[in-house]
């Protein structure tokens, strides 16, 4: 996990909306949606193995995930759960709104890594670990757009960090950048590992989330009826 972009912009006339649980549910077209939010938690963690296998520098949340996999006896998918819900406790005094894919966020993206942990092995040359770590990197841009896209909500991070936003009046590139510098310093003081992945990963994911969030929103607005002529 990871780091969950908050896109600045929505499709036109298919708009992201801020709404809680329920609302979500009724908001209709599931059918497209819950498929969508599945998909898209899965190879968000897929892409976080790949990324880990690829060797060349975590995403900064999996450096934090990783440094503690050096000092609690658990399976990096787990860690990734209990960060995830650490985060999710920090929200009740933000009094953000968790959604359905905020509470699949944080359930079901450590799952979906050791899944591919498992079989995905470490490339043996340079040049494999660099079409690894490229293809983690795009993979998690298509699948923060269909999570994201699928109108369940943000992610356990983005909660946060929009939650931080709108109390301390900071803006969200501000919060975004101290919290992950946060959490690189603490994770590599545990014993992550930060390199060039770590670099692509802050650079990229911004604009790869912007360009596959409108191929990906499902758009819940209700059609207009035909009036009588």
């Amino acid at each position: 996990m990871t780091h969950d972009p908050v896109p600045t912009r929505a499709p036109r006339g298919r708009a992201l909306a801020d709404i809680g649980p329920i609302e979500q549910l009724r908001a209709g077209r599931l059918g497209v949606r819950l498929p969508l939010l599945l998909a898209g938690l899965f190879l968000y963690g897929a892409s976080m193995a790949m990324v880990l296998r690829a060797t060349l520098g975590q995403i900064p949340w999996d450096v934090l995930h990783v440094g503690v996999s050096h000092h609690i006896p658990l399976s990096f998918g787990t860690i990734v759960i209990g960060v995830s819900l650490l985060v999710l406790l920090g929200w009740i005094p933000l009094r953000q709104k968790p959604g359905l894919g905020t509470i699949g966020n944080a359930l079901l993206i450590g799952p979906s890594a050791d899944l591919v942990l498992s079989v995905l092995d470490e490339p043996a040359g340079m040049i494999w670990r660099i079409v690894l770590l490229l293809g983690g990197v795009v993979l998690n841009g298509v699948a923060t757009g269909m999570y994201i896209g699928s109108q369940f909500g943000p992610g356990p991070r983005d909660g946060l960090m929009t939650g931080l936003a709108r109390i301390t009046g900071g803006s969200i590139r501000l919060v975004r950048t101290g919290i992950e510098v946060a959490v690189v310093a603490v994770g590599w003081l545990l014993g992550g590992t930060v390199g060039v992945g770590t670099v692509l990963y802050a650079v990229a994911i911004g604009p790869l989330a912007q360009l596959f969030l409108p191929l990906f929103t499902v758009d819940l607005g209700r059609p207009t009826p035909p009036t009588d002529t």
